[in-house]
């Protein structure tokens, strides 16, 4: 079970980069566009989220705490445990759940659920 916790937590959190890359990268591309031709932002072509700082934090610290969650898991799994399933949380709250969020926030809760409930260690 810490070996599955393991692969969850760092494939969910690898996803996870590509989902708070490209969350980041939008947030700062519209604060670009509009300093530059605002009247695209005018128009509705693009409109920027209505929390700039929280989509910039999880970003960079869910997928983090995915990593540093199944790197752990196998060492100590219940604080590993932990760091998963506040990683699926923070990446529920902050990004939603939709077709790109699915995997990564389902993959990080299952880690933390299996890291959580492993409670003696694999045999190797």
């Amino acid at each position: 079970m810490r070996n599955a916790a393991l692969m969850l937590g760092v494939i969910g959190g690898i996803i996870g980069m590509i989902v708070g890359f490209f969350s980041y990268a939008y947030t700062q591309a519209v604060d670009i566009i509009g300093e530059k031709a605002p009247e695209v932002l005018e128009q509705g072509v693009l409109e920027q989220v209505d929390n700039v700082g929280l989509i910039r934090f999880m970003a960079l610290f869910a997928p983090l705490l995915a990593i540093a969650g199944g790197a752990m898991a196998r060492s100590k799994a219940q604080i590993g445990g932990g760091l998963m399933l506040a990683s699926a949380a923070g990446m529920y709250y902050a990004f939603h759940f939709n077709a790109f969020t699915m995997f990564p926030i389902a993959m990080c809760a299952l880690g933390g659920v299996l890291a959580i409930a492993a409670v003696k260690p694999d045999e190797h």
